[in-house]
């Protein structure tokens, strides 16, 4: 019987492990550091947070959900709506949480997983599904604010806000769902920000009472609302990809926006991106705009350079006072599996395979590393779909490559020569995209964009569809 370890028990690992299930492979583990499933979902609890890609399309495409309340559904809903995922799956057995991995090596033809407690597990098939946004960041500035700080991913309910001052650092994804939840609670919201987003309208219409009931009865009904949303990905999809008629349109969207949201030259000045579209991610929001016009509500646009007990210092010399200080500065997205340590054949080192940027192939198989298949790894994020979708594509690869080694009962490792042209085709494709015209998050230090997809979301489908024996090579240890 072929033994499985599954690290992670969110959107990505539950997929997988779902898909495996349905093809017969019964031991199954999932591994998850935390006391609750639902990977980012349960991390990000702060004010006002919810998904930004439409509901229809953020669920699993054989576990559609009734119950959305909304187009666009806040946290609360998208993680119990994962939590009954996993027991409809029949995967609630399968899970050990509180279990956090440190450790795993590729040794005598098996995988030894190590964990914070000190057990080691063992597995014929090692699947990381640790995700590309689950380490934090903060930045390092000088000095020591005296008052409480949080990041968004590690929201504290317990810090008091109502009447209070709080400043927020950054203006990403986060931020702008957090501020205007902000707002009319706090006393005094300042923002901090060190690029303009590019912004979009977000049409968070409701699901009423009779939709829901409709849906529940006739599950049939919610694949248009799937469909229609899927198309108009591909209208995104297609802007930052280069297509010039969908680029203007978004562009002329997204100014008509700040035109119509923003009265005051100055602030519109301030919020005005600089950078090209989707460079960065483009944020979907209503709300973001009209709140920083609110008298209550300040956005500084000077470089932070310091904390100070009672606040933050910019460049100008001002300091700006604070009660309670977040960051909404994103995460180590670019760090894949870090601080796992991962050795595989013959001692090789994932970090110094890695010490470049994160590669691999199909963003599943790394050349030296057997019978490991990542979920959600380099080069799979998307910029404009749920990645959900991305997530079921690598689930149904992964199944064939464990029933394929399952059958012949040799590991699986994918040939060097596949991987690197594969890195090389997929890097020289990002090499001209928009990614690389500002520094963000999809990129290394050195430049190198490693969280990405370069084309559409059905490429990606397509190219995943059929596992290829020949792409890989029979290992004996």
């Amino acid at each position: 019987m072929t033994r499985i370890l599954i690290i992670g028990a969110g959107f990505g690992g539950v997929a997988v492990a779902n898909e495996l299930l349905k093809a017969g492979f019964t031991d199954i583990t999932m591994v998850e550091k935390a006391d609750r499933v639902g990977g980012v979902w349960r991390d990000n609890n702060y004010p006002g947070c919810a998904c930004d890609i439409p509901a229809p399309l953020y669920s699993y495409s054989y576990a559609q959900n009734p119950a959305w309340t909304r187009r666009f559904p806040p946290q609360p809903e998208i993680l119990a709506y994962l939590e009954r995922c996993v027991a409809d799956f029949g995967l609630a057995g399968k899970v050990r949480l509180g279990t956090e991995v440190t450790a795993a090596e590729w040794t005598d033809g098996v995988w030894r997983v190590r964990t914070a407690s000190g057990e080691v597990l063992e597995a014929d098939v090692l699947i990381p599904a640790v995700g590309q946004l689950s380490r934090p960041v903060t930045p390092q500035l000088g000095g020591e604010f005296a008052g409480p700080a949080m990041h968004t991913a590690r929201w504290n309910p317990a810090v008091p806000l109502a009447g209070r001052r709080v400043a927020v650092i950054g203006t990403g994804a986060s931020a702008i769902q957090l501020v205007p939840a902000l707002a009319g609670v706090a006393s005094r919201v300042v923002v901090f920000q060190r690029t303009a987003p590019w912004t979009l309208p977000k049409p968070n219409r409701r699901y009423g009472p009779v939709r829901r009931s409709l849906y529940r009865r006739l599950p049939a009904l919610m694949g248009p609302a799937r469909a229609g949303t899927w198309l108009m990905t591909v209208v995104t999809g297609r802007a930052l990809t280069g297509h010039r008629i969908a680029g203007a349109l978004l562009h002329g969207l997204s100014a008509a926006q700040r035109r119509w949201q923003v009265r005051d030259p100055e602030l519109r000045r301030k919020v005005t991106p600089d950078e090209p579209m989707g460079c960065k991610r483009v944020l979907f929001t209503s709300d973001w705009l009209p709140t920083l016009a609110r008298p209550d509500v300040e956005l500084i646009t000077e470089k932070v350079v310091a904390l100070t007990p009672g606040g933050v210092r910019t460049a100008d010399g001002v300091e700006h006072p604070a009660d309670v200080l977040v960051y909404g500065t994103g995460f180590a997205a670019t760090e894949f599996l870090v601080p796992i340590r991962v050795t595989g054949r013959a001692g090789t080192r994932l970090d110094e395979v890695w010490r470049d940027g994160a590669h691999a192939y199909l963003g599943m198989a790394v050349p030296g590393f057997p019978n490991m298949f990542l979920v959600y790894g380099p080069n799979t994020n998307t910029g404009n779909t749920s990645v959900v979708f991305f997530h079921e594509a690598q689930a149904r690869w992964i199944a064939q490559a464990v029933r394929h080694l399952s059958h012949h009962r040799n590991p699986l490792e994918v040939r060097p020569e596949i991987a690197a042209a594969y890195d090389a085709e997929l890097q020289s494709r990002l090499a001209e995209s928009v990614w690389t015209s500002c520094q963000s998050w999809y990129r290394t230090a050195s430049g190198r964009v490693v969280t990405n997809w370069p084309g559409m979301a059905s490429e990606y489908r397509r190219r995943t569809a059929r596992l290829r024996p020949a792409d890989f090579l029979p290992t004996r240890d």
